[in-house]
């Protein structure tokens, strides 16, 4: 379980974010046609709810996750300058071997670690949507059906970190894939359900209404929640947030509570950015994010930050999203905007938070194309923009691995340990080609470090590999030893020019 303090709440009371994850035992949490459901009109306005239809049509398709991950040896390294110091008392004098600083290493056993959060069917083959932090760095997922009465091994298809969704795959037919709506038709004050596995509790359903949209929290780098005071607590990660017909217009994610507990909000992730995701990650992989290439805030905040610092700000507005910079060969800069202007809608949509904005633009990929209004100086001026992604053109990003450099690779022996005087590292044992190839990388090389992060296991250059693909410089650099003992470094390049 994951919290996160909440810097920008004032200091009246501090809001712990907290993923709904639940942890136990030894822990530390083109895409098929959705069935259409037909159902009972909801109720009229003044009129008793009754939420018995939406929950019967929404229990079957909520699934209950659970995650495990194995025991594991993992080196750790630790500082012991006694030991530096005694070893090699006069090396920082006179220029003598310096060591390893005082840095030392040793193998530690991690417990075997379980969780459990919810999921939702939303094909009758078996693709379940839940959230990426319940799937997150599991060797084995488990998903059990509504009353346990069926349970599947899963894989996974896909995760995105940024918008904490991930798309995983059971082998099943005729599911109860549940009904899916169009979350940007919701209201404020329209009823919902939550449903999911909470506290451990299988099968749960709570009651509560739509309390605002586009929510901006700060936790996950794209944000346009579902608020609702609908209870979730830890287990319901995932889970299904329906409307009173028990369609699903969200996925539960996390909760806003000063005791990490629900006494406070819940907060789920729309179907309009859920569907795009799903898309992305059976089509691509990886999720193609659009990018408008601004940087900048809500304008009722950047005016009132103003004033807090005793200047008086007329925008001509006070809602609206402002341009505080804007990115280097982004498409804002390609269609004329400028430091200071304001945008005030998207496609025609007004826009008054960059919750809303996000939630726009998480629906869009490179290459699309918005129209924009926006003010400067007070006046109105029309734009089109042809949104990029992350590095800067419209081309499709594609997921990379270690595929891509040509080449094979192994942890070190004790005994090249030994004879280097290094403690880890990969070995370059083949160079068949590709990337590695073209870099000049020659076998023998142990690969000590990419882009700064150590390189213990495979493992650790995979995820190398795809962080760099995701990135805008898309490189690696390297750095190592030869076997002969000399340092040297490589930089390769995973784009073809």
């Amino acid at each position: 379980m994951k919290k996160i303090v909440n810097a920008a709440t004032p200091a009246v009371c501090a809001v712990a974010l907290t993923l709904s994850v639940v942890a136990f035992a030894n822990s530390n949490a083109a895409t098929a046609p959705a069935p259409i459901v037909t159902s009972a009109p909801a109720a009229p306005a003044g009129q008793p709810v009754d939420l018995t239809y939406a929950a019967e049509k929404a229990l079957p398709s909520v699934v209950y996750i659970k995650s495990v991950q194995n025991s594991k040896v993992q080196t750790v390294e630790y500082s012991d300058p006694f030991e530096e110091f005694f070893s090699n008392p006069f090396g920082g004098f006179f220029g003598q071997g310096q060591g390893n600083n005082g840095r030392r290493q040793r193998q530690v056993q991690t417990p075997k670690r379980a969780a459990a959060g919810s999921g939702v069917i939303i094909s009758a083959d078996g693709y379940i949507v839940t959230n990426n932090h319940v799937v997150d760095g599991a060797d084995e997922l488990t998903v059990s059906l509504n009353e346990g009465s069926k349970e599947y091994s899963a894989r996974v298809i896909g995760a995105d970190k940024t918008t904490d969704l991930a798309l995983i795959k059971i082998d099943g037919k005729n599911l109860p894939a549940i009904a899916i709506a169009n979350s940007d038709d919701v209201k404020v004050g329209e009823w919902v359900l939550a449903v999911g596995n909470p506290l451990g509790l299988n099968n749960t359903v709570t009651a509560g209404i739509i309390s605002a949209k586009a929510r901006t929290l700060g936790a996950n780098g794209v944000e346009s929640f579902i608020q609702t005071d609908a209870a979730i607590n830890q287990g319901n990660s995932g889970g299904a947030l329906v409307n009173t017909r028990g369609e699903l217009v969200g996925i539960n994610a996390m909760l806003a509570s000063p005791t990490g507990s629900n006494i406070g909000y819940g907060f789920a992730i729309p179907t309009a950015i859920m569907n795009k995701v799903v898309d992305d990650l059976k089509q691509y992989g990886n999720v193609q994010r659009a990018m408008i290439g601004i940087q900048g805030s809500d304008v009722k905040s950047y005016v009132d930050n103003q004033k807090d610092n005793g200047k008086e700000i007329d925008l001509g507005t006070m809602e609206g999203i402002y341009v505080a910079k804007v990115v280097e060969d982004g498409a804002a800069e390609a269609a004329g905007l400028k430091e200071g202007d304001v945008i005030t809608s998207i496609d025609g949509k007004k826009v008054t938070s960059f919750g809303e904005l996000q939630g726009v633009l998480a629906k869009k990929r490179p290459g699309d194309k918005v129209a924009i209004t926006y003010l400067r100086d007070k006046k109105s001026h029309n734009a089109t923009l042809t949104l990029k992604n992350e590095q800067g053109n419209t081309k499709v990003v594609k997921n990379a691995d270690t595929d891509v450099l040509g080449a094979d690779f192994r942890p070190i022996t004790d005994a090249q340990k030994k004879q280097l005087e290094i403690n880890y590292g990969l070995e370059v044992i083949k160079v068949n080609g590709g990337k590695m190839k073209d870099a000049g990388v020659p076998k023998g090389f142990i690969i000590q470090r990419v882009n700064d992060e150590p390189m213990h296991t495979f493992d650790d250059l995979q995820n190398a590999v795809k962080e760099a693909n995701n990135s805008k410089d898309q490189m690696l650099v390297i750095r190592g030893i030869f076997p002969t003992g000399k340092k040297g470094g490589f930089v390769v390049y995973l784009q073809n020019e």
